[in-house]
This record gives C-alpha cells, sequence and structure tokens, in this order.
C-alpha cells in the first residue's frame, strides 16, 4: 500500500485561487519568490526542454504594464469597459510573475505538450503560493493576448506568449467555496 502525504492531498481537495482585486501588502520577498519558483520548475517537462520562463513584475512594472495595456486597448478602438478592466488588472497587483511560454523545435516534442507544460508551470506557482500562505490569482485577460502589449511589455519575441499571470499577496478575504464538477458526470470508466 502506498505512503499517503494526506496534508497535501487535503490541500489539493481544499485549495482554492484568491481573487487578484483581493490581495494586499505585505508580498512574498526575493527569497520566497525564488522557493516559489524552483517548486514551480520542477513541472511535468518532456524532453527537459524548458518550454517557459518567468517575469517578476514589482509594483512599478505593474503600472507601466496598466499604461501600456490602456494604451494598447485604446489603438485597438476597444469598447471603454474593455479599456478600464485591461488596465485595472496591472493597476491593482502588488507582484505578479508573467509565465512566459517558450516554444522550441524539437523532433520529438510536439508544440501542444510545451503549451500543455507551460500551464502546468502556472498551476504550480500558484499551488506553491497558495500552500505557502499567500493569497494567490492565475490571469490572463485581454492585454496577455495582444502581441504589441507582450512584445513591448515584456519583451517577447515570436515564439513566445503569456502562459499566464500569477497574482501573490495577503489574503484580505476568504472568497466562498464555488461549485466544483461532479466526478460522476466528467469522468469515464472504460
Amino acid at each position: 500500500m502506498p505512503q499517503k502525504n494526506i496534508a497535501v492531498i487535503d490541500f489539493l481537495h481544499s485549495r482554492r485561487s484568491r481573487p487578484a482585486k483581493t490581495l494586499a501588502l505585505p508580498v512574498p520577498d526575493r527569497k520566497e519568490i525564488t522557493q516559489l519558483l524552483t517548486a514551480a520548475a520542477r513541472t511535468p517537462d518532456h524532453g527537459k526542454l524548458e518550454p517557459w520562463r518567468f517575469i517578476v513584475l514589482n509594483k512599478t512594472a505593474l503600472s507601466n504594464l496598466a499604461n501600456l495595456a490602456e494604451k494598447c486597448a485604446l489603438n485597438e478602438n476597444l469598447d471603454e469597459d474593455t479599456v478600464a478592466k485591461a488596465r485595472k488588472q496591472f493597476d491593482q497587483g502588488h507582484l505578479a510573475i508573467a509565465v512566459i511560454e517558450v516554444q522550441k523545435d524539437s523532433d520529438k516534442i510536439p508544440a501542444i505538450e510545451q503549451t500543455y507544460s507551460a500551464g502546468a508551470v502556472c498551476l504550480a506557482l500558484l499551488n506553491a503560493a497558495l500552500a505557502s500562505g499567500w493569497g494567490a490569482n492565475w490571469l490572463s485577460g485581454w492585454a496577455s493576448h495582444n502581441r504589441t502589449f507582450v512584445e513591448e511589455g515584456f519583451g517577447l519575441d515570436s515564439h513566445e506568449r503569456v502562459a499566464g499571470l500569477i497574482y501573490f499577496g495577503t489574503e484580505t478575504s476568504t472568497p466562498p467555496e464555488r461549485p466544483r464538477p461532479q466526478i460522476e458526470t466528467i469522468a469515464q470508466w472504460l
């Protein structure tokens, strides 16, 4: 019989992201961030390609991104609400880490598996933060998929894209539990 790590199982059964808008100061320091990144980098990675990298965004960087998001949204002639929402995500944050998917040429590892690995890094980083006692939230949003924004704001190359923005902070309120999938309706046994 395998030895269970009950604490980890309990955590996974009860984990809950914290809305980014409810995250306040303080935020993890550089040492804690490095520990979280180290945990996230243990994500499954077929072929050891490391098809992802991290960009740590402090308050100043997030403020600059808010200005750029607004500019890009206005240049796209998006409606007023979309412009405000694009800006607000970055204005409200105190610390975020952009997980950047880096597609790498490989004869053995399909691009989609590299995308899955980048998504797994996002979840691993989110869970590492939550398990460490921080509030955290995985967001993307319109700007994350806008090439002008990601190239100017993050310096991304054409083979890179934002897999997610993980926001960190101190939890100010516990969100209510939300409905979860009924396993019986989504699992098939063959």
